[in-house]
């Protein structure tokens, strides 16, 4: 009958591969491809050489030759070394994958003395590839692209295409409001100045992060003395700034509010993952403006900040 005999797990019964292989389907929610961000990294050897190597972690390969084959949960403990061919007279890209060749489906390999796990070279692929080119089973872990007449593989030649089977996320809503008037922020420089009242947010950014989606609003910004042609961006520690917003009005000396937002995805580097890292909004004026730009305790800050895992 179609339903397994029992469930996982139960004692007293047997339970085949195939149904623990269904179990890390569903556990992985069918998505495959490496458990962490750093898992099964493909670099040049530590004397660049005829090979690379493959960083110890972990992944999930979903089987391709049967409908009901399941996935794969596969591990490499320690750095792996993998030859690479030399090219000849015409430049050549390989795919590095993480392969699995189960003899219940395919293959003639016999578990009890051959790896069915292991990883494989596909030679000749297309030079923009991303994916394995064919049906096999496996992940694909890089491209190497190589020049003509060329033995030595470096870094340089090495395109990471791994992906996170099931990357971690985390979003933060957080919001701020001025107790007072900041000091007024003008000129025509493009000198970029911090609300003074507005102190930001300190952001605790997780060890797994490797982008982050961050937008800023700022509702209900104080404009007065003339025409305003300036931006608005704002900083994530000391070295991401967001891409800059332009806020251009032109209602004269009048007072009058406005809102703008800035956001863009970020890199964060090796440097600021476990870190606490500072968040804050600036403005700048342009050439052109004249007027002065504050906020003030009609003024709200909102941040949405959503942290995500890739491979790096």
């Amino acid at each position: 009958m179609p339903l397994y005999q029992v469930p996982i797990l139960v004692n007293g019964a047997t339970h085949s591969a195939e149904q623990f292989r269904a179990m890390v389907q569903d556990l992985a929610r069918g998505a495959e491809g490496i458990t962490a961000g750093t898992d099964l990294k493909v670099t040049q050897l530590g004397t660049p050489g005829t090979g690379v190597q493959v960083a110890s972690g972990s992944g999930v390969v979903r089987g391709r030759v049967d409908a009901f084959q399941g996935s794969y949960a596969i591990r490499n403990q320690g750095a792996a070394t993998v030859s690479i061919a030399s090219t000849g007279g015409s430049p050549r890209s390989d795919m590095l994958i993480a392969r699995v060749e189960d003899p219940q489906y395919e293959g003639t390999l016999n578990p009890e003395v051959d790896d069915i796990n292991y990883f494989q070279v596909i030679s000749n692929v297309s030079s923009s590839a991303t994916a394995i080119p064919d049906g096999r089973t496996g992940i694909p872990l890089a491209r190497i692209d190589i020049p003509a007449s060329t033995s030595t593989i470096t870094n340089a030649m090495i395109k990471d295409i791994r992906k996170v089977a099931n990357p971690r996320r985390e979003t933060r809503l957080l919001t701020q409001s001025p107790a007072s008037q900041s000091t007024a922020i003008t000129g025509t420089a493009g000198t970029y100045t911090y609300f003074s009242t507005a102190a930001g947010w300190t952001l605790a950014i997780p060890s797994w992060a490797s982008i982050a989606r961050i937008r800023v609003d700022i509702a209900g910004m104080r404009i007065t003395t003339g025409n305003l042609y300036g931006a608005v961006r704002a900083n994530l520690g000391a070295s991401v700034s967001l891409q800059p917003t332009v806020i251009d009005d032109n209602q004269g000396a009048v007072v009058r509010r406005m809102g703008t937002l800035v956001a863009d995805t970020v890199t964060i580097s090796d440097a600021y993952r476990g870190t606490n890292q500072l968040l804050r909004a600036q403005a700048a004026g342009l050439a052109g403006n004249a007027a002065q730009i504050y906020i003030d305790a009609s003024t709200t800050l909102v941040a949405q900040i959503e942290f995500e895992e890739g491979p790096r």
